[in-house]
C-alpha cells in the first residue's frame, strides 16, 4: 500500500495517457457524487462479493487479497498487511448473515499469512514480489488483528504464530513506547503517531492471552502517541509523507487506535485524547458530510479531493465515541460519512470495479489515485456493520 500511494504522489498521470475507462470515470467523478444513496442493506454484500474477487483476482494466486484494482493497472499482487485485517471483518460478516463462503475465505488468508511469516514472528512490507522483503512492525500489527479473530472462530491452531507476531512487536519496542527498529522501507522513516493502530492489534491478543505483557506494551505506545498530540487534537508524525497536512487515513488509524486503548483499559486519559481529535474532526466536514483528503496543524482543508476510507475509518470511531458519551453529533456525522462513501460506490457494471471503494473522490485525487484499495471496501464494510447495530438510535 504504502510503496504505491507513495509513487501515486510522485508520479501524475497526464491526461493524454490515461486509458478510456480511467479517463471515463474521472470524467463522470468531476460531474459530482451520484444523488440515490443505495444503502447499507444493499451495499455491504457488495462489498464483501469484491474483497473475494480481490481475492481470486491476486496476480500470484496465494490466497491473499490484492491490494488494489487500478483503472491503469489492473489487478495488484496480495498485500499481507491489509489481508490481515480483512479477516476479521469476513467474519464478522459471516457471523452475522451466515455466509458460509465469507467464513472460508478468511481462513484460506490466514492459512496463506502463517505460511510468509518470518520465524521471528514479523510479517513484510508491502506486497507479495516487492524489492524489500523484510518484517515491518505496522504491517505485522494488522496481521496480528486477523490472527486473533482467527483463534477465536477456528481455534488453537492460529495462536502459536498469534502469539509469535504479539512477542516480535513487544521485544522490538523502544522503552518510550514507540517502534522504530523496523519501520517500513516504502515511507519516510520518521515516528510514526498512526501506529497506535498497531497497539490495537497487541490489545486483541491482550484479550486472548490476559497474563502477557501485550497489554502493557501497547498502553505504552499509545501514552507515547498522546504526547505527541496537540491542545486542539492534532497529531504530529501522523502521515505517510506529509505529517504537515496529514491523510485522514493515517488520522483514522490514529484516533482508532486511542479509542480501542480506553474500550480496553477504561482509563479516562485516552477518552479525552480521543474526544479532541473526534471533535476537532466534527468541525473539519465539509457540507456534503465528508473531510477533505488532507488536513494541517489547524484543521484546515489542504485537499480538494477526498480520502473514502478516511472518511468510514473516522466514523466507526465516531460511532464508538457516540456509544461512550451519548453525544448526538457523533452519530449524526458518522451517519453522513457512510452515506457520502455509499453514494460512491458503483453497484453495477465491470466485476473489477462493482461493489469497490476507489481511493480518492474524485478518483483522479491524490490518494491512490485511480485505484480501489482494497482497505477502503473494507473499513467502508465495518464502518456499515457499526452503523446497523445503531439503527434503532433516533
Amino acid at each position: 500500500m504504502i510503496r504505491t500511494v507513495l509513487r501515486s504522489f510522485r508520479k501524475a498521470v497526464t491526461p493524454e495517457s490515461l486509458p478510456a475507462k480511467a479517463a471515463a470515470e474521472r470524467d463522470r467523478d468531476l460531474q459530482g457524487l451520484p444523488r440515490e444513496d443505495p444503502g447499507n442493506e444493499r451495499v455491504l454484500p457488495e462489498l464483501i462479493a469484491w474483497l473475494g474477487r480481490a481475492q481470486d483476482n491476486s496476480r500470484p494466486k496465494d490466497d491473499g487479497v490484492a491490494r488494489d484494482y487500478s483503472l491503469i493497472r489492473g489487478w495488484s499482487s496480495s498485500y499481507p498487511e491489509t489481508t490481515g485485517y480483512i479477516i476479521p471483518t469476513l467474519i464478522e460478516y459471516s457471523r452475522r448473515t451466515g455466509d458460509k463462503e465469507a467464513r472460508d475465505r478468511a481462513r484460506k488468508m490466514l492459512d496463506w499469512l502463517v505460511s510468509i511469516q518470518f520465524p521471528e514472528g514479523g510479517f513484510q512490507g508491502s506486497v507479495i514480489g516487492a524489492n524489500v522483503v523484510t518484517p515491518v512492525t505496522f504491517n505485522t500489527g494488522q496481521i496480528l488483528m486477523g490472527l486473533t479473530s482467527g483463534t477465536l472462530e477456528f481455534g488453537d491452531q492460529y495462536r502459536d504464530p498469534m502469539k509469535k507476531a504479539a512477542d516480535w512487536l513487544v521485544e522490538t519496542q523502544d522503552p518510550d513506547g514507540c517502534w522504530r527498529r523496523h519501520r517500513t522501507p516504502f515511507a519516510e522513516p520518521t515516528d510514526k503517531a498512526y501506529e497506535t493502530h498497531v497497539a490495537w492489534g497487541l490489545f486483541e491478543a491482550a484479550r486472548l492471552e490476559p497474563e502477557s505483557r501485550y497489554a502493557e506494551a501497547a498502553i505504552a505506545n499509545v501514552r507515547w502517541a498522546i504526547s505527541l498530540q496537540k491542545p486542539n487534537g492534532w497529531f504530529s508524525d501522523c502521515c505517510l509523507s506529509d505529517p504537515n497536512r496529514p491523510l485522514t487515513h493515517t488520522i483514522g488509524y490514529a484516533l482508532r487506535g486511542v479509542v480501542e486503548a480506553f474500550r480496553f483499559s477504561n482509563e479516562v486519559e485516552f477518552l479525552e485524547s480521543a474526544v479532541r481529535t473526534a471533535d476537532a474532526l466534527l468541525g473539519a466536514r465539509r457540507r456534503d458530510g465528508a473531510l477533505p483528503g488532507r488536513l494541517n496543524r489547524n484543521w484546515q482543508a489542504r485537499a480538494d479531493w477526498t480520502c473514502l476510507t478516511g472518511n468510514v475509518q473516522i466514523a466507526a470511531c465516531w460511532f464508538f465515541l457516540y456509544d461512550l458519551t451519548g453525544d448526538r453529533r457523533y452519530l449524526e456525522a458518522a451517519r453522513a460519512a457512510n452515506a457520502y462513501v455509499r453514494r460512491t460506490v458503483s453497484l453495477s457494471g465491470s466485476d473489477d470495479v462493482r461493489g469497490a471503494v476507489k481511493g480518492s473522490f474524485p478518483i483522479s485525487g491524490g490518494y491512490c489515485t485511480y485505484e480501489y484499495p482494497n482497505w477502503a471496501t473494507k473499513f467502508l464494510a465495518d464502518s456499515i456493520m457499526l452503523e446497523q447495530d445503531r439503527a434503532d438510535k433516533v
